[in-house]
């Protein structure tokens, strides 16, 4: 087996390990809202659960050279931000939202995706999410980096949950009918294939 020592490797050495390594990874959609007023979207898959007393989400939103992304600059200032789920329908719409716009440009303007109005904050989300999360900040971090930090860490914590009616039964999502999809290395995507059943022991 291949043993690496991270220290010795790249950046983008450890990178292409680590994503090709832990796989899938869930995808979040992240509508935020800077100061002016414009609103902000974009897809990460450094996304996960924390805890569901309360429910808390953590997101892990990489920096650029050392220069704070928009989203982790307007969820610190607003303290505001809504969570979707990338699925089958709306993945393609949403990966353009990865493009690289300016501050003051909206990405749900350039990919055609529809705002919709939260319950309990002003963020805005989409409408076609099967599932969003309307969020507030409980923690922020900068973690790593050398000379400046490489990541801010968000914790979110869950205030309203939006799911569709056809996906929700008895406390319950249809895995199916939600129809995720997760993002692999480079430029790949995976649906939720075989499902399988362990239980667990007692």
């Amino acid at each position: 087996m291949l043993s690496i020592n991270p220290s010795t490797n790249t950046e983008r050495e450890n990178y292409k390990l680590l994503i090709g390594s832990i796989i899938p990874r869930p995808i979040a959609f992240v509508t935020t809202m800077s100061k002016d007023g414009t609103v902000n979207g974009a897809p990460f898959s450094y996304f996960n659960i924390v805890s569901s007393n309360p429910p808390m989400i953590s997101l892990a939103i990489q920096r650029s050279n050392g220069r704070q992304k928009d989203t982790a600059r307007n969820i610190i200032e607003t303290q505001e931000f809504v969570i979707h789920m990338v699925d089958e329908q709306n993945v393609e719409k949403i990966n353009q939202t990865a493009a690289s716009l300016p501050s003051n440009q909206s990405e749900i303007e350039l990919s055609g995706l529809i705002p919709v109005q939260s319950t309990k904050i002003s963020v805005p989300g989409v409408k076609e999410a099967k599932i969003r999360m309307e969020c507030t900040l409980e923690h922020s971090l900068e973690l790593g980096g050398s000379d400046s930090p490489g990541v801010d860490l968000m914790i979110g914590r869950v205030i309203q949950f939006h799911i569709e009616n056809n996906i929700y039964e008895n406390g319950r999502i249809n895995p199916m009918g939600l129809g995720a999809v997760s993002r692999l290395a480079g430029h790949d995507y995976a649906k939720i294939g075989d499902i399988f059943t362990i239980e667990r022991p007692n």
